[in-house]
C-alpha cells in the first residue's frame, strides 16, 4: 500500500506540472482516444469497468489488470478511418499475489500523403504516424479495491515535424464478484508536450470518467454505463438545419439533453460462460459527431465477440461511424504460462 500510494503521488505531481504546462495550447493527440482492446471497442470505444482476463484492457484504467494476467502477451490489430493502421503489442506479468505489471507499444500509421509546396508544386509523398510506449503498474489495495498507474511516452513523426510528450493514466477499481459489481474512477492522458512539433504547444486529451458495470441478476448479461469528458460539461455539436439536404446550413445543438448525452456510453454483454463474450454498445457522442457528415443508421453503434479457447484468447469489433467508412478491430491473447505447459 505504501509503496503504490509513494508512486500515486511522484505520477499524479509530474503530470500535474505538465498539465499546467500545457494549458496555453490545444488538445492533439487525440489517437490516445482510441482504444487497442476490442471488448472495450465493441461496448462503445470507452469501458473502464468490465472485468475479463485480458492484457488489452489495461488500456482503458490501468486497475482492470492483476496477478490473474501473469505471462500473458496480447496483440491488436484495427483498421481505421481514411486508410489507418493501428497495431501493437503488450505483455504483463504478476510481481507477486497483490502487485502486477505490464509494458506495450502502440504504433499508429495514417498511410501516405501527396506533398505539395506553397505554390503547387508537387514534392512526393510522405508519411505519418505516432508510437506510444508503456509502462503499467498495478496493486490490489484490499480485497476488492485496485489502484494502478500507467505512465505513456509518445513520438509523433509527421513529415519533417516530430514531437515528444509524456502523459500518466491513474485509475482505481472497485470489484465484488460475489455481486458481479465492477466500479471505476480513471484520469487519463495526464500530461503534455516536452518536444514540440513546431511554435504551439498542444496539449494531451486529458480526460476524467466514471464507470460501472453489472450483471442482471443471475441472467447472463452484463450492463455497463460509463460517463466520459466530465472535465468539460458542455458538448456542443453541429448538426444540418434540414437533415434531407446535402447541403443545408449546419446549426448549434447546445441544450441540457444532448450535453447530458454526449457524456455517456452504454452496453450490453451476452456472457453464455465465462470463456465468451459478445457485446453491443451505444455512443451518442460518436453519432452526433458524425452529424455534419454522412452518418447512417450504424453511426454510434459497436459490437464485437470473443472466444477463449485453452491458451489463447481472440477478439473482434466492429463499427461504422458513417457510412463511408467502417472500422474493425482484432486482438490475440495468450497465456505463455499455459501454453508451455
Amino acid at each position: 500500500m505504501k509503496i503504490f500510494t509513494k508512486i500515486a503521488a511522484t505520477a499524479l505531481a509530474v503530470a500535474s506540472c505538465a498539465v499546467a504546462s500545457a494549458q496555453d495550447g490545444t488538445a492533439a493527440y487525440n489517437f490516445l482516444k482510441t482504444t487497442p482492446s476490442a471488448h472495450a471497442y465493441a461496448l462503445g470505444g470507452n469501458n473502464i469497468t468490465v472485468i475479463d482476463d485480458d492484457i488489452n484492457l489495461v488500456e482503458q484504467n490501468p486497475a482492470l489488470m492483476g496477478p490473474e494476467v501473469d505471462k500473458q502477451v496480447g496483440f491488436n490489430y484495427m483498421r481505421y478511418l481514411g486508410g489507418s493502421n493501428f497495431m501493437g503489442l503488450r505483455y504483463g506479468m504478476g510481481i507477486n499475489d497483490r502487485s502486477a505489471w505490464a509494458a506495450s507499444v502502440q504504433y499508429y500509421g495514417y498511410g501516405s500523403f501527396h506533398g505539395y509546396d506553397p505554390s503547387g508544386t508537387y514534392e512526393g509523398n510522405f508519411s505519418a504516424s505516432d508510437v506510444a510506449f508503456s509502462g503499467t503498474y498495478t496493486h490490489d489495495i484490499s480485497e476488492y479495491w485496485r489502484g494502478g498507474i500507467t505512465a505513456k511516452f509518445i513520438y509523433s513523426k509527421y513529415e519533417i515535424y516530430s514531437a515528444f510528450a509524456v502523459g500518466v493514466d491513474l485509475g482505481i477499481n472497485y470489484y465484488n464478484p460475489d455481486k458481479e459489481f465492477s466500479f471505476s474512477f480513471v484520469a487519463k492522458n495526464l500530461g503534455g508536450q516536452i518536444k514540440k512539433f513546431a511554435d504551439t504547444r498542444d496539449a494531451l486529451p486529458w480526460d476524467l470518467q466514471l464507470g460501472i458495470s453489472k450483471q442482471i441478476g443471475r441472467s447472463p448479461f452484463r450492463v455497463s454505463l460509463t460517463l466520459n469528458n466530465l472535465r468539460k460539461w458542455k458538448l456542443p455539436y453541429l448538426q444540418p438545419e434540414d437533415k434531407n439536404v446535402t447541403t443545408s446550413a449546419l446549426v448549434m445543438k447546445d441544450s441540457f439533453g444532448t450535453n447530458l448525452l454526449r457524456h455517456i456510453v452504454i452496453g450490453l454483454e451476452f456472457l453464455p460462460s465465462d470463456k465468451i463474450w459478445v457485446a453491443l454498445a451505444y455512443n451518442y457522442k460518436t453519432r452526433t459527431d458524425m452529424s455534419a457528415y454522412q452518418r447512417n443508421l450504424l453511426s454510434g453503434f459497436s459490437a464485437g465477440a470473443g472466444l477463449k479457447v485453452k491458451a489463447f484468447g481472440f477478439g473482434i469489433a466492429y463499427a461504422q461511424p458513417h457510412s463511408g467508412a467502417s472500422t474493425f478491430m482484432v486482438n490475440i491473447t495468450s497465456t505463455l504460462g499455459e501454453l508451455l505447459r
